[in-house]
């Protein structure tokens, strides 16, 4: 007999387990994959940036938490922010630890331990977990499976994650079938991902060349961070920080992105040094002494047309780039997505409307988060949420 049933094993899914098995409800796991938590796995492989210290207001708006009909995400992470995800890890047995851009790791730099702890507490709570479990719908009042199996609980929490990384599982599969229950959906987009550029030939050589210091801009904000030049555009945290702007802005004939290849400069020493005699040295050798600018920043500079002659109009080409961007790169690229169930189809307890006893949590909500521990956190949060409001209804 199950009381509670959680769809989904990532961390939004299991953190609503680990709510229902504290409130002493028998809890079924039932996830599609072989195993739970891929896409938790594969984020640790570059550290695991679990959450982030920041004030709890900035926090919350920085993930949505201030959109129309979201309350209950501000609910979420007023109850389980950045210093609640940490004692939790910490309560696994993490040592974490915080980095100078104030983003919070496990000292461990990876996911396994962690997840290892967390599934061992949740089997010792009396939590089941299946795999290969692929939900399919909902039929009077119980979930159904692909292989067919039907479960019939008090209550329910759907964890299947968004639409990026789908080799992972989070593959929207989901969505046709809340669609036929009456659960309105909006369109997923990609989130956190790169741009394409229509890179000419010569860019070919720096394919894979980090470019920093650099700060970006796009309207009113500057962002300051790096970037990669790959064979199909640019990638990387600056971009990401300035990739839900640039997605919404991208037209037809794409989108303009300002890069300021020389941030820690003034212009007019740069083009005082640009102004020096350059004697016998080629126009990219007196580019290289006068600026500093690394070969791929140089390339970028060459990218965006004939140089300015003067030294003052070349300063400025520098301290602001223009660079095309055509589109964003596909979402099973993706770091993230955008879009999923609207918050109208739910309660301010992340219930569905149409469906008394079931939640909703994680990324298949429509909310969207930049990188540096947002992401995790807001799954976390809402997964707890939805545990814990699905247990008082039980």
């Amino acid at each position: 007999m199950t009381d509670a049933l959680v769809a989904g094993a990532g961390p939004a899914g299991l953190m609503a387990a680990e709510r229902l098995a504290a409130a002493g409800l028998r809890v079924l796991v039932a996830e599609a994959n072989p195993s739970p938590a891929r896409k938790l796995l594969m984020a640790g492989k570059s550290g695991l940036n679990l959450t982030r210290e920041e004030d709890a207001g900035s926090f919350a708006a920085r993930c949505g938490a201030g959109a129309p009909g979201a309350e209950a995400l501000g609910r979420a992470l007023a109850a389980f922010g950045p210093a609640e995800v940490r004692a939790w890890a910490e309560g696994l047995g993490q040592e974490m630890f915080t980095g100078s851009s104030r983003r919070v790791y496990p000292v461990a730099m990876k996911a396994s331990p962690l997840l290892r702890a967390w599934l061992a507490r949740l089997a010792a709570s009396g939590v089941e977990l299946r795999s290969r479990m692929r939900w399919c719908g909902l039929e009077d009042g119980a979930h159904v499976f692909a292989d067919g199996t039907r479960i019939r609980p008090r209550v329910s929490v759907l964890a299947f994650g968004g639409a990026s990384w789908p080799r992972l599982g989070s593959d929207a599969g989901w969505v046709p079938a809340l669609q036929e229950a009456g659960v309105p959906v909006r369109a997923f987009r990609p989130a956190n991902m790169g741009f394409d550029v229509a890179w000419s030939p010569h860019m070919e050589r720096h394919f894979g060349a980090p470019v920093k210091p650099v700060a970006l801009s796009f309207g009113e904000t500057r962002i300051r961070g790096e970037f990669v030049v790959s064979r199909t555009g640019i990638e990387g945290s600056a971009v990401y920080a300035l990739s839900a702007a640039l997605r919404d802005a991208c037209g037809p004939d794409g989108v303009t992105l300002t890069l300021d290849l020389a941030p820690d400069r003034e212009t007019e020493a740069l083009a005082a040094a640009l102004a020096r005699p350059r004697g016998k040295a080629s126009l990219s050798n007196h580019l290289r002494k006068a600026t500093g600018l690394s070969p791929v920043a140089l390339a970028l500079l060459r990218e965006a047309g004939p140089l300015p002659e003067a030294p003052r109009a070349l300063a400025a080409r520098i301290r602001a780039l223009p660079l095309r961007l055509e589109r964003p790169r596909p979402i099973a690229e993706a770091i993230s997505s955008a879009g999923g169930v609207r918050w109208e189809a739910l309660d301010e307890t992340l219930m569905l409307r149409a469906h008394p006893g079931v939640f909703c949590a994680g990324e298949m909500l429509d909310w969207e988060a930049p990188t540096g521990g947002y992401l995790l956190t807001a799954c976390l949060a809402t997964g707890g949420l939805a545990g814990e409001e699905a247990a008082r209804r039980a």
